[in-house]
């Protein structure tokens, strides 16, 4: 039962790389994809194939530096070239196509799993689940790109070690010829092919133990991921706030949380640093012992003149390939920790995006259904939190084309949730939300989204920019931001060019020019003066004669610009 645990957990693994590869070799890109791997792996069997003529070449070349033979050995020298040549030729297609399959297979997975990231929002669900998926962009920016190297990486040089294992095996069978043993009164034990057995042995050792000391690197490299990228979410976070925290002046506290999450980083990565040394000890001796160890072991044939120099040489030449491909784990194994720690991430995300897809479309989820008329209504609704606690019972409203709705009450009652509930991305709730099914919605956040780009593109997110710029900057007069006028093809980042109230005048703006249906706004004009704040709600309303208003704030000048007013207690 001792081993049961690691055994189920080696299946596991290959089991989620399985999942993550598969999908690609079943995409419409599996043809060309093929196509490639199958060069990759000639490629491969064809530097093996070199390795082997190199190997012989050892013995005809070393043979003629003993015999003194020149002719001979211009002729090795010349026969190396040629095999050089082809070897050069062979590595460089083999990296430049195997680069090849990595980009195209790496587009197609970014693709992929920014699909199903953004599909549903579930971006924004997973970020409620209990088990939300910690700093989903590594994982798609670096994460996929790791998986996709060290998967193709580990995978083909386990191939070459295989093939190379078969094809100097029986070349040093050959070649190591019979060991025997004596033993006294026992009489004497012969070992035939004996350099392979050694070979095999010493591998093998070194495999065991190389797995004992390297265990704890896949936990290691796991933590290490994690700790890297909560500290770099700590610093654009910062940037993306520089104006806010300046105000605050809380430059200190930020350096005390920045230093504490890089303390995780430092002390993880110093005990990966410890347990490095402890298999680059061993490894490193391993490799040592390696060079030698083939000639200790073939001496006394040399030595009884059985094999010439030549032969000394190629026998260890093929000692050290088979050495060599049976220590591949010992080679690998600080690249098979991190691949398992990065599966260990694309799986996790992997399985939170599945599990927030079938919360969704679950039969008895709540989501919003198409309404008979133009209406938007709400009927019996409790909007819950995600830990199911009540947080509005019993809601009850119809909206109708061209209503202008005030939503008020107390910080904390609700308001932003019912709004969320509205839009359709809150998904802990019960009863009935009935949308005209044709309808266009569009939110104005406290703090609207600009997107990086032209301001041009910005004013119409996330519709596509077809307005003519006579058109974007008669709007932009409209709104009192004529000063932009003349930055419509400025890139920047608006988000912290602008002031809030900037902002805000710019998602009405970006209102008059989508025309939607339905205008949620939450606080959207906390930032403004109340003559402003006028001023856009009158211009909304002529811009806009058909469309339904729904207002969240708790300013009284609102209720001006609003027909019904619908409060919720506190709680």
């Amino acid at each position: 039962m001792a081993c049961a645990g690691p055994v189920t957990d080696v299946k596991q693994f290959f089991r989620d790389v399985w999942i993550l590869t598969l999908p690609y070799w079943r995409s419409p890109e599996k043809g060309l994809a093929a196509l490639l791997l199958a060069g990759i792996v000639s490629l491969n069997l064809g530097e093996v194939y070199i390795n082997v003529q190199l190997n012989k070449w050892n013995n005809g070349f070393y043979d003629s530096l003993q015999q003194l033979d020149k002719k001979a050995f211009f002729a090795a020298l010349l026969k190396f070239a040629w095999l050089a040549f082809f070897y050069i030729v062979v590595v460089v297609y083999k990296t430049y196509i195997n680069q090849m399959l990595k980009i195209r297979w790496r587009r197609w997975l970014t693709g992929s799993f920014l699909d199903r990231w953004l599909d549903r929002q579930n971006h924004y669900r997973m970020q409620l689940s209990e088990n939300s998926s910690d700093n989903p962009d590594q994982r798609i920016s670096e994460d996929v790109g790791q998986f996709i190297d060290l998967t193709l990486g580990l995978s083909l040089g386990l191939l070459s070690s295989v093939v190379t294992l078969f094809s100097f095996l029986f070349i040093l069978w050959k070649l190591s010829g019979a060991m025997t043993i004596p033993l006294g009164t026992f009489g004497s034990v012969t070992i035939p092919g004996y350099m392979v057995w050694f070979a095999m042995l010493y591998a093998v050792a070194g495999t065991w133990i190389t797995a004992k000391l390297g265990r704890p690197l896949i936990r290691l490299n796991y933590e290490q991921q994690k700790f890297e990228a909560d500290f770099r979410f700590a610093l654009v976070r910062f940037r993306e706030n520089s104006e806010k925290i300046a105000l605050y002046k809380g430059e200190e506290r930020e350096k005390e949380n920045f230093l504490g999450r890089f303390a995780n980083v430092f002390e993880n990565y110093w005990a990966i640093m410890k347990r490095q040394k402890t298999l680059t000890w061993f490894t490193s001796g391993y490799y040592q012992i390696a060079t030698i160890f083939p000639f200790i072991v073939a001496a006394p044939r040399f030595f009884t003149k059985q094999i010439e120099l030549g032969g000394l040489m190629q026998t260890a030449s093929a000692f050290g390939q088979v050495q060599g491909s049976f220590s591949y784990i010992i080679d690998a194994y600080t690249s098979i920790a991190t691949w398992r720690a990065v599966v260990d991430r694309l799986h996790g995300f992997t399985a939170t995006m599945d599990e927030t897809t079938a919360r969704s479309e679950d039969p008895a989820a709540f989501r919003p259904v198409p309404a008979n008329d133009g209406t938007l209504n709400v009927k019996n609704m409790t909007v819950q939190l995600p830990d199911g606690k009540p947080l509005l019972e019993n809601v009850n409203l119809a909206i109708g084309q061209g209503d202008t709705l005030l939503v008020s009450g107390p910080s904390g009652s609700g308001k932003s949730t019912l709004l969320r509930i509205l839009a359709g991305i809150w998904p802990f709730a019960k009863g009935t939300l009935e949308i005209p099914g044709n309808a266009t919605t569009l939110f104005l956040p406290q703090s609207p989204y600009l997107p990086l780009g032209s301001l041009h593109h910005a004013l119409c997110y996330p519709f596509p920019a077809t307005e003519s710029d006579d058109t974007m900057r008669a709007v932009l007069t409209l709104c009192r931001l004529e000063h932009l006028t003349g930055r419509l093809h400025d890139t920047d980042n608006w988000a912290h060019v602008l002031s809030p109230g900037e902002q805000q005048r710019i998602a009405f703006a970006r209102a008059i020019l989508i025309k939607p249906d339905f205008v949620f706004l939450d606080e959207s004009t906390s930032a403004l003066d109340e003559a402003t704040e006028a001023y856009l709600y009158t211009t909304l309303k002529e811009r806009l004669p058909n469309a339904t208003l729904v207002s969240i704030g708790h300013r009284h000048t609102l209720k001006a610009w609003h027909d019904k007013i619908f409060s919720v207690g506190g709680g």
